[in-house]
Order: C-alpha cells, then structure tokens, then sequence
C-alpha cells in the first residue's frame, strides 16, 4: 500500500498485493499476526445509540401494511435500489476503495452523495474500512471475515462496534484532501435525511398530479426509501459473507473468497468476488464476456460521453491464469478421485 492507502500490483510475483509486500512475505505475516497483534476492547462493545435506528428502520418495513401497495411506489422502489446501489459499487468501492476508473471532481462528489444515499456511513469511512479488508481478507485483522468473526457479525454486527465505526483517514489520503468528501464523510446523515424528504416529495406530487395511481407521499417514503433500503443493506452485506462462504474459487487467492452468480446479479456484479481479490484494481469484476456485471457496464456507457475515464482492465495473464482456473474447479466438481496434481493448474 502506497502513502495514499491505495492498492498496489506486485507483478513479479504474479499475484495481487495490497500492502506492497512480497507475497512470501504479507503470507508470513499473516500466520503470525493472531500472536503479535494488540487486542482493542473496543472492538466487540456495540455502540447501543446507533444500534437502535438501524433496529428501528428493519422495524419499519412492517408500515407497508398501512400505506398499502402501488405500482408507482414498486417502480420507486427499483429504481431508488439501483440507482443507490451503483452509487456503492461503482463509486465507494470500485472508485473510492480502488480508484479503478477516473472521473471529475464534481462527478465524484455527485457519486459520494448518490453513495452516502444508501445510509451505509460516508465515503472515506467506506473506502478505510474496505482497503483494510484487503489487506487482511480472511485473516486476523479482517473486521468483517465469516471465517474469524462468524457469519453473523461479518454480515452485520461489525460495523455496529465503536471502534468501526470510526474513520481511519490515514488509510484514504489520497480522498481525505477534499474537503467536500470529509464534510459529506462526518455528516453522513445529511445524504439519507435528504434523498427521504426527496423520495417523499415525488410520492406525494405524483399522489396529487395523477391520483389514479394510489400513492402518496408516505407510500413512496416506505417503500423507496425504507424497503429499498433494507433490502440493500442485506445485498450489499452479503458479499461480506455469503462471498467468502458459498460459490467458486476460480483463482487460489490467500483468502476464502467466491464467486457467485446469484449475488453478482443482486449486487451489479459484485458477486464475481474471487475474480476481484485476485485482481482488486480493476473496473470490471465480471471478467468474462458470460459474467454479468451491470455496475461495469454503466461506467462504460458513461465513459462514452467522457464522464468517467481510464477504466482499468484485467491483465492478460490474470485472464488466462483464470481459464485454468475454471478448468480445475470443473474438475473438482466433477468428483474426480485422481491424485489432485492430476488436475490443470494455475497458470
């Protein structure tokens, strides 16, 4: 990892490192990190203040029984998920946590706010958290890792502790320099508290303007704004956890992450997990032409009209490394009891 925070590639050893390590070397560490490392008393107290509104907005989803049910407000409700939900893949962590593509500063403030929308803190809080992730993915130092916390915290409570719910602005320096982002990041509330009083506003013009379609104001609110919320929040979690338990391992990356088809299609592409722990910097995370990334595809047409730029790609060889790759999980598959060294390999 550079001053900034950011990623960093070692090409000589072929394979992706995010401290700027030698592999042999963050592998050492690693093993050995669950002695050396300090204990936090922090990180396991949940903080019980800022557990409650999350509680309370699960709690919510239960008033679609009193506002009832429209088509305007299940269109309200699919468009506020996507639009949010690319605020999240694209900007907080393809372009804040990896910087994958280029883009503006205003245009970076624009998917900031379109981000902080989906009321999962602010940027750089984001990005700190993620970058961590990676330099520690599945090992001691992993806040959110099934495999050292359990599934339940890395798919919900670890970012209910105090000391997560810091932000760590030596680990996003290269961001931290914009004064826009640290405001937007230590008022994450403003983003939400304004996209719900927008939400409600729509619901309630259309209530007025065409009162053949049976919404209002408080129908839209509940349910483009409070179910589409939670139903974010889960997609977004489960690439947390379900990610780093259940799919494919097309690349044998030091971590448990996975492929999945069914997470990739909820989460704009996100679910090609494997593919990105092997190669974290690049804008597209279906690598493939059959793997569906949406997230991918907007940045492309938007790079069309010059509104982003630079989207980094997957190297060559990472793509052919990948093809053996599948060869051998297929293999695995198939129940093959021959000696394992029989099977293609990487590479």
């Amino acid at each position: 990892m550079d001053q900034d925070g950011i990623l960093q590639v070692d090409r000589t050893q072929g394979v992706i490192d995010p401290i700027g390590e030698p592999s042999v070397e963050r592998m050492h560490r690693k093993s050995t990190q669950a002695v050396t490392a300090s204990t936090d008393e922090t990180e396991y107290v949940i903080a019980w203040g800022r557990i409650v509104p999350f509680i309370l907005l699960h709690l919510a989803c239960g008033f679609v029984f009193v506002v009832g049910c429209s088509p305007a407000a299940l269109i309200g409700l699919v468009v506020t998920f996507l639009l949010r939900e690319f605020g999240l893949t694209a900007f907080y962590h393809r372009y804040f946590s990896h910087r994958a593509f280029k883009t503006s500063r205003w245009f970076q403030f624009v998917g900031a706010c379109l981000g902080s929308a989906a009321i999962q803190r602010g940027p750089l809080w984001w990005a700190a958290h993620h970058r961590d992730h990676h330099r520690h993915s599945d090992h001691d130092g992993d806040v959110h890792s099934p495999h050292q916390h359990g599934f339940l915290w890395s798919h919900m409570g670890w970012f209910l502790t105090e000391k997560n719910y810091r932000t760590d602005y030596s680990k996003v320096k290269d961001f931290s320099r914009f004064p826009e982002l640290v405001l937007l990041n230590r008022y994450d509330f403003t983003g939400p508290v304004l996209f719900g009083i927008l939400v409600y506003g729509i619901g309630w013009w259309v209530g007025y303007a065409v009162p053949s379609t049976g919404t209002s104001g408080w129908q839209m609110l509940v349910w483009a704004f409070v179910v589409s919320t939670i139903l974010l929040y889960h997609v977004t979690y489960a690439i947390n956890s379900l990610a780093h338990t259940w799919g494919s391992r097309r690349f044998a990356t030091d971590d448990d992450s996975r492929n999945n088809v069914w997470l990739a299609l909820a989460a704009g592409g996100e679910g090609w997990h494997n593919n990105h722990h092997r190669f974290p910097a690049s804008a597209r995370q279906g690598v493939y032409w059959w793997e569906f990334d949406t997230t991918y595809y907007v940045l492309v047409v938007l790079s069309w009209f010059g509104v982003v730029w630079g989207l980094r790609q997957v190297p060559r060889e990472i793509l052919v490394e990948g093809r053996a790759g599948t060869l051998r999980e297929r293999y695995r598959s198939a129940g093959n009891s021959a000696d394992e060294a029989s099977a293609p390999a990487n590479g």
